[in-house]
């Protein structure tokens, strides 16, 4: 079995405890207008070229493993279970040294669950940390599957209406919220995470509803991502058109007025940067 992965991101501090490694997976079955990997979207390997690497060939062979400056570029390489453990266990005294371990991300990893078993089952047998970021968007028993195999779930919740939700990034909040309760019910740690942005879900009324849905579940943690313009440059690459190029990141005080909302009811706040 091979799954479809985009990249295997070394030495991150933001996605899970300690010092980690991220295996993002690619394809995702949300449009998040503000998402940072757009890489990961698409299903299928993409192939393009980064006009700023480019030294203009006088004959270009549009071949990612012939261009000499690397301006042809692979998003997507389906790796086995035992490629990508070589890899991470390349790292496995950082994860020893720093109660860290390895991550699995997107893209949305329940969209490729069995490969994702898998490789949680070998991880596991290295007495390896294991995480898991997802939207939720998914099969219940497949996420349920996982987090048999998972010390850390970050659960993704964006925008809380039905409607919008459907609309704007394709999502079914039935469903997302029916899989959170069901992995609350399954005792795992579950971390709610929040990105704050402007125009979708940093609104008091999109807060509010995710304050009550999360107390509802008597979860205590949770963390907030403010908005940022860091992917911004890859839809260039992907020749994909970003619809938030013009939109300002929150201010500190927006960010600090959406952490005082949550401690006001009990939650304990992380701001992820």
């Amino acid at each position: 079995m091979k799954g479809l992965i985009v990249n295997i991101q070394r030495y991150s501090l933001q996605d899970g405890d300690g010092i980690r490694t991220i295996v993002f997976f690619k394809g995702c079955p949300l449009r998040c207008p503000w998402c940072s990997n757009p890489e990961s979207i698409s299903f299928e390997i993409e192939t393009v070229k980064i006009l700023s690497k480019c030294i203009h060939c006088p004959v270009c062979s549009y071949d990612v493993d012939e261009c000499p400056s690397g301006a042809m570029t692979r998003f997507g390489q389906y790796m086995t279970v035992d490629e990508v453990i070589q890899e991470v266990v390349k790292d496995q005294i950082f994860y020893d040294t720093s109660n860290g371990g390895v991550t699995l991300s997107g893209g949305e990893v329940l969209s490729q669950s069995a490969f994702a078993k898998e490789l949680l089952i070998e991880l596991k047998k290295l007495n390896i940390h294991t995480a898991i970021e997802t939207s939720g968007h998914g099969r219940t028993q497949a996420l349920l599957d996982l987090a048999n195999h998972l010390d850390l779930i970050l659960f993704d919740l964006k925008i809380m209406d039905t409607i919008k939700a459907k609309q704007i990034i394709r999502a079914d909040t039935t469903l997302i919220n029916h899989n959170l309760k069901a992995l609350v019910q399954s005792k795992k740690k579950v971390i709610p995470r929040i990105p704050l942005i402007p125009g979708y879900t940093l609104d008091d009324e999109n807060i509010h509803a995710i304050i009550r849905l999360v107390k509802s579940l008597e979860l205590k943690e949770i963390h907030i991502l403010p908005f940022h313009q860091y992917g911004s440059n890859k839809y260039e690459f992907l020749n994909k058109d970003y619809k938030l190029k013009d939109v300002p990141v929150p201010s500190d005080s927006t960010v600090q007025d959406v952490k005082v909302k949550m401690e006001k009811e009990d939650l304990h706040v992380t701001i992820v940067h």
